[in-house]
């Protein structure tokens, strides 16, 4: 019986598959560009359209009620609102894509210089109070269906209840009396303190990162004793989001056959949860956590109001009461432009955790 010993593998097949693997990843790339495209194309015509039909006038707002009628059809003509509506859309669109938003009546700044100024506070305190979420709203879920009908269990569904019914202006103004005004554990209104405003370049337009590439780490703890209350009062809200629906999809799982299996073969009860559990958990958990973050950055407008907070949920306030629609139309496709990184940032993410999404 002879052997005739085996060659080098056969790659004649390697450079066919590699081939395959580089198109399918083009292939994916060129179609998420796509959608984002489309979507962002809709984003602006709703934007547009929005800001034809409402009865608010934006030739009044530039020129006021008293001016002549010369005077309003030379502002009207300027800005380009005797043209037709396909016309009006596409220099929208242009002028979108340009960065020039046009210029705000509120403040009497560029739009752009006043989103790049008020919307990184939003994103700062935001980001600190989805950490939050995430950090305690995560563990407490899976902590409430690991021990079902328990006491704990009882408490945390109190807390997932209360983060749906608690109005935020309220938990805010409960949060300033006590910390604030009561014992003086925190900062007041406000980013910082008003002999610390200016003091730091902008560089992010984060007042946390600025101070500290700036050295200044006083200012750096005034950042913080300030913005630990708003955002520790966003974060209650994301963490009773979180926790209820991490508490939901653990219990689907825990109820499966190989759950079961798993527990029946003496495998370790940490390990069933955290691993055969949880591990399942984390393509839906990681849409809960994107949609929470999202909901954080839209929807701060009252807790940005109570403390006086300089972010894009109260120039957006104050843009709508001054029938700013420049300012309005700007702030919303920015909110618009973070709800679609977000859920393109969750496609990704997908991927990365789930193989099956991969093929």
């Amino acid at each position: 019986m002879s052997f005739e010993p085996s060659g080098p593998p056969d790659e004649s097949n390697a450079g066919p598959s590699r081939v395959k693997r580089g198109g399918r990843i083009l292939g994916a790339i060129a179609s998420v560009l796509v959608t984002i495209a489309f979507t962002f194309l809709g984003l602006l015509a709703i934007t547009f359209f929005i800001g034809r039909v409402i009865p608010i006038d934006p030739v009044l707002s530039v020129v006021g009620d008293r001016a002549t009628p010369e005077v309003y059809e030379a502002a009207r003509v300027q800005m380009g609102l005797d043209q037709p509506l396909p016309v009006q859309f596409f220099h929208y669109v242009v002028n979108v894509l340009s960065g020039d938003f046009g210029r705000s009546v509120s403040t009497g700044r560029l739009v752009s210089d006043d989103l790049a100024r008020f919307f990184p506070a939003t994103l700062e305190m935001a980001t600190i109070g989805i950490i939050i979420g995430v950090v305690l709203g995560v563990p407490m879920g899976v902590y409430a269906a690991a021990h079902r009908g328990r006491p704990l269990d009882q408490v945390i569904r109190v807390i997932g209840m209360l983060g749906y019914s608690v109005p935020a202006f309220w938990l805010g103004l409960v949060g300033l009396a006590l910390f604030y005004a009561r014992f003086g554990l925190v900062g007041g209104p406000g980013r910082l303190d008003i002999f610390y405003d200016g003091l730091v370049p902008p560089v992010t337009g984060l007042i946390l990162v600025d101070s500290l590439i700036a050295g200044e780490t006083d200012i750096f703890f005034n950042a913080i004793s300030h913005i630990i209350l708003p955002a520790s009062v966003l974060g209650f809200f994301s963490l009773a989001y979180i926790a209820r629906m991490t508490r939901s999809f653990m219990l689907d799982q825990l109820g499966q056959d190989f759950v079961t299996t798993a527990r029946v073969k003496g495998v370790a009860e940490w390990l069933v949860i955290w691993r055969h559990a949880f591990r399942p958990i984390l393509v839906p958990l990681i849409t809960v956590i994107g949609l929470s973050f999202a909901g954080l950055l839209e929807g701060s407008v009252m807790i940005e109001t109570v403390f006086s907070w300089p972010g894009i949920g109260n120039y957006l306030t104050t843009a709508l009461l001054n029938a700013d629609m420049n300012a309005v139309l700007g702030a919303t496709l920015v909110v618009g432009a973070v709800f679609i990184l977000i859920n393109k940032l969750s496609d990704v993410l997908y991927r990365v955790i789930d193989p099956r999404a991969r093929r």
